[in-house]
């Protein structure tokens, strides 16, 4: 079991470990899903949403950590 704690702007860091089991790599998208008080994440691979897959394209000048940095806080 991890754990990880929930920041004033309600965000978390999923612990290396976890990452690394299920392949989560910057840029990833997940789904959250709650039920009878219980969150699930999963990681949404491009394949499960075509959608997804076309927007990532049209995107690609964000896909980078510095403007990850740059926008965060807007």
């Amino acid at each position: 079991m991890e754990f990880s704690r929930l920041t004033s702007k309600g965000q978390m860091t999923i612990p290396k470990r976890v990452r690394t089991a299920v392949g989560l790599e910057t840029g990833d998208v997940l789904t959250v899903e709650v039920e009878d008080g219980v969150i699930t994440m999963r990681k949404l691979r491009a394949s499960d949403d075509g959608y997804l897959e076309g927007l990532r394209g049209s995107l690609a000048e964000w896909a980078n950590p510095e403007d990850d940095d740059a926008w965060r806080d807007l």
